[in-house]
C-alpha cells in the first residue's frame, strides 16, 4: 500500500487500528519535551502511525523496536491504522489538534495534500532528511510541494501483473503483453483450467490507470493545467474494461476489491490479477502456490498504443504540531535509512527507494525486485499536487456507472472531466 486510495485500494480489515502500541500510553500525539531534545540524548516518546498491510505489519513492528534499541530513552507507541481509515483519520487528528501521530506512514498522493492544508513540518535542513542524493529520482517528487520537502521516500512501488504459471501452461497461452492479448485467450483458460482469466479491480481508481496509461492518456496535466482525462483515451480505457467484464475475460467487483482479488488468486479462480509488490507475500499464502515459484510476475498488459502502470509508495512524514520534533527526525531518518529498506525488501519484497540497497547482493537477487525495478523505473508519476488524491473519486463513481451499465464510456469519461474542471478551477 499503495497504497491508492483511502477506502478505496486499502485493507478494510475491522479494528486493526488496535493499539499495537509498544508502551502502554494512549493513543495520539506525543508527550515529549523537544527542548530537551534540542541538544542533549533523545528522549520522550514517539507516537507512530503504520499503514501497512497484515503481512507486512509484524516486520514494521520490528523495525520500530529497533530504533528504540539505537534510543533506549525513546518510547516508539506503534499503532498500526487501516489504510482505508488512514487518511481521514489524520486529517481529523491534525485539525482538531489532538491525537495526531508524531510520524506517519502515508502514501506518495498524500504528502501534497497534507502539506498544502500545513499538517506536515518541512524537513528541509533537519536530520530527517539523510544522503538524500542515494534517493531514486522518481521517488523524490512526491516529497516535494511549492519547493519545500514535507517526506522521505521509504518505498517505491508500481502494479503489474500477477499470474499463475501452472494455470496459463495447462491453458496452453502465453503471458499477455496487451489486455487484447489477454481477452483472447480467455476462453482457453476457462475452458482447460475452469479459472476465469482476470480478477479485474472494479472498486479501486488505482487500478484504472493502467487501462488509460495504455491507450496514451492521463488524468491530467499539471504543467499545463488541462484536464486529459474526458479525452479519446478516456473513453477508450473505459471501454476496456467494460469489453473485458462483458466478454467474461474477467471478473469485478464493486466493495471489497483487495480481499476478494487476492483470494480468487490465491484460491486459483482467477488466473492473473493486476497487483503491487505489497501482495506478494499476501498471494504466496495461498493454496494455489503453495509452491512459491508458482507465482509469476510480468508488466501489466499494454493497450492500444502504450503500456504502463502509476508510481506509487510510501513516505514518512512529521506532524507540524509534534512535541518532540528532534526524534521524530531521528525516527524519519532511521525508518528511511538504507539499512530498513534492505530489511523490508527481504522481508517484504518491497522495493527501495535508496539507490544504493538495490547493489546489496541479496537485493539485487530478489526475485521479485528483479521485475518489478524495471516496472518501476517506467512507471506513469501521478500529478503530485494537493488536489491528486481526490482526482481517484470520480473516476471511481464512474467506473461502477460503466460496470453496471448505467452509463457508457463516453458519458463516463466526459462526467469525470467535468467532476476535475469543477475540482480544479483554473484547469482547462
Amino acid at each position: 500500500m499503495r497504497r491508492g486510495i483511502p477506502g478505496i485500494r486499502g485493507i478494510t480489515a475491522t479494528a486493526l487500528v488496535a493499539g499495537l502500541a509498544l508502551t502502554a500510553s494512549g493513543c495520539g500525539g506525543s508527550d515529549g519535551d523537544d527542548s530537551a531534545n534540542s541538544g542533549g540524548e533523545l528522549s520522550g516518546t514517539v507516537t507512530f502511525w503504520d499503514t501497512s498491510n497484515d503481512a507486512e505489519k509484524a516486520t514494521y513492528r520490528k523495525l520500530a523496536e529497533g530504533f528504540q534499541k539505537e534510543h533506549p530513552k525513546v518510547h516508539v507507541q506503534y499503532v498500526n491504522v487501516p489504510f482505508g481509515d488512514a487518511n481521514a483519520k489524520f486529517k481529523n487528528a491534525a485539525g482538531g489538534n489532538s491525537g495526531a501521530p508524531d510520524v506517519m506512514r502515508s502514501e506518495v498522493a498524500w504528502t501534497a495534500d497534507f502539506a498544502n492544508l500545513g499538517y506536515l513540518a518541512p524537513l528541509d535542513g533537519t536530520p530527517a532528511l539523510d544522503n538524500t542524493g542515494d534517493y531514486l529520482p522518481q521517488a523524490v517528487g512526491s516529497t516535494k510541494f511549492k519547493g519545500k520537502t514535507y517526506a522521505a521516500p521509504q518505498v517505491i512501488d508500481t502494479l503489474g501483473l500477477f499470474y499463475n504459471k501452472k494455470l496459463l501452461k495447462d491453458a496452453g497461452v502465453k503471458v499477455p503483453k496487451t489486455f487484447t492479448e489477454l481477452a483472447s485467450a480467455a476462453k482457453k483458460i476457462k475452458t482447460k483450467t475452469g479459472a476465469t482469466a482476470l480478477y479485474l479491480r472494479g472498486d479501486d481508481p488505482y487500478w484504472f490507470l493502467p487501462y488509460l496509461y495504455g491507450e496514451g492518456g492521463d488524468m491530467v496535466d499539471a504543467r499545463t493545467k488541462t484536464v486529459k482525462i474526458d479525452d479519446a483515451a478516456g473513453v477508450k480505457a473505459f471501454k476496456t474494461i467494460k469489453d473485458l467484464v462483458d466478454s467474461k475475460a474477467a471478473v469485478t467487483d464493486a466493495t471489497d476489491g483487495q480481499e476478494n482479488q487476492l483470494k480468487a488468486l490465491k484460491d486459483g479462480k482467477a488466473a492473473m490479477a493486476v497487483d503491487g509488490p505489497w501482495d506478494i507475500e499476501g498471494a504466496r499464502a495461498g493454496q494455489a502456490f503453495k509452491d512459491k515459484q508458482n507465482l509469476g510476475v510480468a508488466r501489466v498488459p499494454g493497450g492500444s498504443t502504450a503500456q504502463g502502470s502509476p508510481q506509487g509508495g510510501w513516505n514518512l512524514s512529521v506532524y507540524a504540531g509534534s512535541k518532540n520534533l528532534q526524534a521524530s527526525y531521528a525516527f524519519v531518518k532511521y525508518m528511511s535509512s538504507a539499512k530498513v529498506q534492505q530489511e523490508t525488501t527481504d522481508k517484504l519484497s518491497l522495493l527501495p527507494t535508496r539507490k544504493s540497497v538495490y547493489d546489496v547482493p541479496a537485493v539485487k537477487h530478489n526475485e521479485m525486485v528483479t521485475f518489478f525495478k524495471p516496472a518501476v523505473d517506467g512507471a506513469v508519476q501521478r500529478p503530485w499536487i494537493a488536489e491528486g488524491n481526490s482526482l481517484f473519486e470520480p473516476i471511481k463513481v464512474q467506473m461502477n456507472k460503466v460496470l453496471t451499465g448505467t452509463a457508457t464510456p463516453e458519458q463516463a469519461a466526459k462526467a469525470t472531466g467535468d467532476a476535475y474542471r469543477k475540482l480544479l478551477k483554473d484547469y482547462k
